[in-house]
């Protein structure tokens, strides 16, 4: 029986797609970068995912993340810049400035308050999953919070959960739920730490990274159905 409900957050419960391409705009005018449009926030988020799945892998780190993936983006668009940790900061704060749910989430986790322990798992940055958290009010739902940078290791690590099950209480694993978006990120976390998990895939995508799945969901409403 499920009674601990582990959820990412980026692009899980919220659209990190929307927040991202709301600050990357406001950044860059900010910066007096004035030519970004929606294809080139698109080319800035395949680098980005690149550079956090190499941090996933363990071959880079956090600050190389922060300022490679704008170094090789203005390189590609042929951008001349220098001020990156300046963009960085600006950038970690826009990100929680506007909120977008995903599939009505913020009713959803309201709806099982109580019901189930839930805490959120992150790889973002505490500077912006804190902001995050305030402006959305899921700091109110959540019974605690998981962020990388605080914890001292990045999911998928089985360090990570380790902290996750030094912090939480006494629960057998069987009884606990990962569900997010990212393979790479949430599902092999998961696997790493025997934990059941749950796929959040709204846009089908193709499981070519052969980890287990016991759940996969379309809508994150669907996860009433699970915990029947």
């Amino acid at each position: 029986m499920i009674k601990v409900l582990l959820w990412d957050l980026d692009g899980t419960i919220m659209n990190f797609l929307k927040s991202e391409n709301y600050a990357i705009k406001k950044c860059f005018a900010a910066f007096g970068i004035n030519n970004c449009d929606d294809a080139m926030v698109e080319r800035y988020s395949k680098i980005n995912t690149k550079y956090w799945q190499m941090l996933e892998r363990g071959e880079i780190t956090k600050p190389q993340v922060q300022r490679g993936r704008f170094e090789e983006l203005f390189q590609l668009e042929g951008i001349e810049f220098t001020q990156y940790d300046e963009l960085n900061k600006m950038y970690q704060v826009s990100l929680g400035d506007k909120i977008f749910f995903n599939d009505d989430s913020f009713q959803l986790l309201k709806s099982l308050q109580g019901k189930y322990k839930q805490y959120a798992i992150t790889n973002g940055t505490i500077t912006a999953q804190e902001n995050k958290l305030r402006r959305s009010g899921l700091n109110e739902i959540f019974d605690g919070v998981f962020i990388s940078d605080k914890v001292g290791f990045e999911k998928p690590s089985i360090k990570f959960f380790d902290a996750v099950f030094s912090e939480i209480g006494d629960y057998a694993k069987d009884e606990m739920l990962v569900i997010g978006d990212s393979l790479t990120s949430d599902i092999k976390g998961a696997n790493n730490a025997d934990l059941p998990c749950c796929w959040y895939n709204p846009n089908g995508a193709v499981n070519d990274k052969n980890l287990r799945i016991d759940y996969e969901i379309s809508n994150l409403n669907e996860i009433t159905n699970i915990l029947k």
